[in-house]
């Protein structure tokens, strides 16, 4: 894992998205294409402001994924990652080659498996990913399944994954964050050829502290991102300030 710390969020985006989308393009002067991974939430914010700026980058080349996606909740809902991508993605780059988004109000089962079947004809060469609060990976909460190779999974979310996405202003009231949602499988995260980490934030450095100096452990479900052999963790100088003695 290669650690960048930058002085802010702004920074942190920039440096991020401008790693993210050279490797785009090395990946489409290679193989004539890129399959990549998005994630959503306050995260991502800068980090997709800066990749969506980005020059000389084929989208019509580009294949896309997103990590995760609430059961039920309706695609024009505020905290719709459906939406979410369409808004800050989509929406400000020309048309892709593909975008499989994640239908939270399909069911689920098949759901899980249209994504699959499609995830599984276009591995994947970059992911943009984030950890929660609670050391997440999508919406892997711990301890997480590190066993299953499914692509997408049906996950239970926990209380603090759930506070949390309240607290970041998505949701009025923590009974109105849904239980359950769909889920990239940590499996599916890790077979990713490259990872771009983004964690900005003082309330994050607790999980960012605990990736880095815990045993690989489901009950920290992003150590395991230390195992991967291209993974580029950015973190702000809040997001790493518990982060000082490193083994």
């Amino acid at each position: 894992m290669k650690i960048n710390i930058k002085e802010d969020p702004r920074a942190l985006g920039i440096s991020a998205g401008k790693k993210a989308a050279g490797l785009i393009r090395e990946c489409i002067k290679e193989k004539g294409t890129a399959n990549i991974i998005l994630a959503t939430g306050t995260s991502q914010f800068e980090t997709l402001n800066q990749l969506t700026g980005e020059k000389e980058i084929d989208w019509s080349k580009v294949v896309l994924f997103h990590l995760d996606e609430y059961l039920d909740l309706p695609a024009a809902h505020p905290a719709s990652f459906r939406k979410y991508i369409r808004e800050r993605f989509l929406e400000k780059v020309p048309p892709l080659k593909a975008a499989y988004l994640i239908d939270g109000e399909a069911e689920a089962e098949q759901e899980c498996k249209r994504l699959g079947q499609m995830i599984k004809k276009n591995p994947v060469d970059v992911a943009l990913i984030g950890i929660g609060e609670n050391g997440h990976l999508a919406f892997n909460d711990p301890p997480a399944d590190f066993i299953t190779e499914e692509p997408f999974i049906t996950v239970s979310l926990d209380e603090q994954c759930r506070r949390q996405q309240m607290n970041e202003g998505w949701f009025d009231s923590l009974s109105s964050v849904p239980e359950k949602a769909i889920s990239m499988s940590v499996y599916q995260i890790m077979i990713s050829r490259h990872i771009i980490c983004s964690v900005p934030d003082l309330r994050k450095a607790a999980a960012v502290r605990e990736c880095l100096t815990m045993e690989v452990s489901n009950l920290c479900p992003a150590s395991i991102l230390r195992n991967h052999l291209s993974c580029f963790l950015f973190l702000d100088t809040a997001a790493a300030s518990q982060i000082s003695a490193l083994p």
